[in-house]
């Protein structure tokens, strides 16, 4: 089955349709985007319309399984949108575009959006067994934790030194 973006002239995403692999197959019988567009085409009477993957996410093709696949050739526009998302002509790109903070920035390669500060390498403590409840402090432009076994126990990230802190 072959997926397609419905798009609006301001390439926001209106939905998704499925379509068989038959219905995108030209004269040669080869699986062709134009004619899956043609043929959503003349069923809606809608003409804006992308190709996309349903097991594409951060610029990679994905199994089912949720290991990367040997053959990137499947990668297709970097994410399977969701109605609201958009379409990026020169990345040739579905993504969100509902920022998560002002700070991201979106990534030209896997096209969701980055906090400045890379996520934190640590995210266990007590040998690994405890996770650590990690959020975005926008206002310091930080990574900010707590103990979950002590609420009262925060920390700041150390990007630099690569370590929690105590505060």
């Amino acid at each position: 089955m072959a997926h397609f973006a419905k798009l609006t002239e301001t390439n926001e995403v209106l939905g998704v349709e499925v379509v068989a692999d038959a219905n995108t197959k030209n004269d040669s019988n080869v699986e062709d985007e134009a004619t899956g567009v043609a043929f959503l085409t003349n069923i809606h009477g809608w003409s804006l319309w992308k190709k996309c993957s349903y097991n594409t996410r951060l610029g990679k093709h994905w199994q089912e399984d949720g290991t990367e696949s040997s053959d990137q050739s499947k990668a297709f526009r970097k994410n399977y949108p969701s109605v609201g998302w958009k379409y990026d002509v020169s990345g040739d790109g579905f993504y969100n575009p509902n920022k998560p903070f002002a700070s991201w920035v979106l990534n030209s390669t896997t096209f969701v959006y980055e906090a400045p500060v890379t996520y934190p390498t640590i995210t266990t403590y007590d040998s690994g067994s405890e996770l650590y409840v990690i959020r975005w402090d926008e206002t310091n432009l930080k990574w900010t934790a707590v103990d979950t076994e002590d609420p009262q126990g925060s920390f700041d990230w150390d990007a630099t030194n690569l370590n929690w802190v105590a505060i």
